[in-house]
């Protein structure tokens, strides 16, 4: 009697065991679907036509935003510009980001840890700070604001965050593999090539892909060191929500979010490969 007195106390308890179990994976799935519900409502009323100027409300489904995506005048313009901007400064802060960070991972010098610490400046100070301090290093050294500006801008700005990401990733390599390369008469360029740049590659490619992120829906940095004429994608959208977003920035916007995705997974899906192989 005892024992089948304790079957459905167990069947009861089972559900609260399960939830114990998988508490955090649930949290976690929870947390990620939180975020990621901003990213499908914007897919969705990108399929939307809105009946006036704001595409706020869904009204009916239809797919003119997709085959004209540049119908908004300038908007295509503002999103290249965006582009460029964003990809030029990627390539120069993930070179000049990735150099200090192997000086500072590797080297010692005067000054070491002041630099350390004024790496995280940026990161840690509000962005307009920082934003108002190079607008105003520009008009004191009378320089014309526009592409220049804002470019020399958002490679200041996303320096920080690839020098950081990179460092991590040189601090926690084996200094063991480049020296049995050398061992096997490997002269120091061939090490960078063959053994110490692919070690150190997941950092500069994360170094990479967040500064691209940063610099392409930067707006606070931007509108402080823009021209008059200079107008970002970030901008566009902004002056565009006084008097009504076109279903066109959704479109922009979850074209984005599938390549950004279309990466992460191709990054995922090479790791595990090259896992296997192994």
């Amino acid at each position: 009697m005892s024992g089948m007195s304790g079957t459905p106390a167990r069947a009861a308890t089972a559900p609260l065991r399960w939830l114990r179990r998988h508490a955090v994976v649930l949290a976690g799935g929870a947390a990620l679907a939180y975020l990621l519900l901003p990213n499908v409502v914007v897919m969705l009323f990108s399929f939307n036509r809105p009946a006036g100027r704001f595409n706020y409300e869904w009204q009916r489904f239809s797919t003119d935003a997709w085959t004209d995506p540049c119908g908004v005048a300038d908007m295509c313009g503002s999103l290249g510009l965006s582009l460029r901007i964003a990809a030029l400064a990627t390539l120069a802060a993930t070179a000049f980001g990735t150099l200090a960070a192997f000086a500072l991972a590797r080297y010692r010098f005067r000054g070491r840890s002041t630099t350390n610490a004024l790496i995280f400046l940026p990161m840690a100070m509000p962005e307009v700070v920082m934003a108002a301090s190079l607008g105003t290093l520009f008009l004191n050294m009378r320089v014309a604001f526009g592409f220049a500006t804002i470019l020399i801008a958002h490679i200041m700005f996303c320096l920080s965050f690839v020098v950081v990401a990179v460092k991590a990733r040189v601090m926690s390599m084996d200094p063991r593999l480049e020296e049995a390369a050398r061992d096997l008469y490997a002269g120091p360029v061939q090490t960078f090539l063959r053994v110490t740049l692919p070690l150190a590659a997941p950092g500069i490619a994360a170094g990479a892909l967040l500064s691209f992120a940063l610099s392409f829906d930067d707006i606070i940095v931007t509108q402080f060191n823009a021209g008059p004429s200079t107008v970002t994608f970030p901008m566009f959208v902004w002056g565009a929500a006084q008097r009504g977003v076109p279903v066109q920035v959704n479109v922009i916007g979850t074209a984005m979010f599938v390549v950004a995705v279309a990466i992460v997974l191709g990054g995922q899906l090479t790791a595990n490969r090259r896992k296997r192989s192994r």
